[in-house]
């Protein structure tokens, strides 16, 4: 009885309503669908676009020294704006922790910590480009479910293929390791060779079948020569893998919606158009 009692308090403070005025900064502040919301986020927008070009003006020698005040006055005043408003992000919800440790709550947190480690550690500011990770909000804003579902798409099958994909690193993992020692075997024992061990025969392995080619290395024989040709048309075939491995994941969630709503309870998102009740914690949208 104590337990069915426990259990029956606990569902009911999950899904008990917010406070009006929490469900109300909760609309403005997580979801795009209300004038009010949108129009906050795209102030944040904004402000992040600002905070980035401050950073980076910042880091320009002459631009610091005649600036350097100003600056810094703005990157203190967009800093306890993205306080406040970090702050407001976890009064207005019921499970704060679930946002702390969510993607948007982490770099929201970096957004921030940069500026006041500054205080302690010099350099600390120049990681507030960190913010410009913000920028993906612009999709949920302006109601891109293209983007949305496609971004959407790209996870599911980064999740449904890493095994294949694992494998496909291994195999590539162990061919460069084999052809670097091969070509090692070859060129290693040339006068005034650049094959001078089988790491450094790695590292070419690994720029040569990822087509990158920067050649500061390059075979001298006639065998090292053939090889690495082989290993150049072998790395345009491999690329052929892991794209046919993520097309197919990706053309089976191609044609889902997905809502701008964000969950009050736990403040996820990427819920289908027709969701009522979130996918991840159950509460009501």
């Amino acid at each position: 009885m104590t337990i069915e009692r426990h259990n029956s308090q606990t569902i009911n403070e999950s899904e008990a309503p917010l406070a009006p005025w929490r469900r109300r900064m909760h609309e403005v502040i997580f979801e795009a669908d209300t004038p009010a919301g949108k129009a906050f986020d795209v102030v944040l927008l904004i402000v992040i676009v600002v905070s980035v070009i401050v950073v980076m003006l910042d880091s320009v020698a002459d631009i610091h020294l005649r600036y350097r005040t100003p600056l810094a006055i703005a990157e203190w005043v967009i800093t306890i704006l993205f306080t406040v408003e970090y702050v407001a992000r976890l009064v207005c919800i019921r499970r704060p922790l679930r946002y702390v440790i969510s993607y948007y709550g982490i770099v929201d947190l970096l957004s921030v910590l940069p500026t006041y480690l500054g205080l302690f550690f010099g350099g600390s500011h120049s990681l507030l480009v960190i913010r410009a990770l913000r920028l993906v909000r612009i999709f949920r804003v302006f109601k891109l479910s293209r983007y949305m579902s496609e971004a959407r798409a790209l996870v599911i099958a980064l999740r449904e293929t890493r095994e294949r994909v694992t494998v496909f690193l291994v195999v590539v993992l162990t061919m460069v390791l084999i052809i670097g020692s091969i070509m090692y075997l070859i060129e290693g024992a040339m006068p005034d060779t650049q094959f001078t061990s089988i790491p450094r025969s790695v590292y070419w392995a690994i720029v040569t079948m990822t087509t990158v080619g920067y050649g500061d290395i390059a075979p001298q024989t006639v065998l090292g020569q053939v090889l690495a040709a082989a290993v150049m048309i072998l790395g345009y075939a491999i690329i052929i893998v892991p794209i046919g491995v993520f097309s197919a994941e990706m053309i089976a969630e191609r044609k889902r919606g997905v809502s701008t709503q964000a969950c009050p309870n736990c403040t996820a998102e990427g819920h289908d158009m027709d969701a009522v009740y979130c996918k991840y914690c159950g509460a009501g949208l």
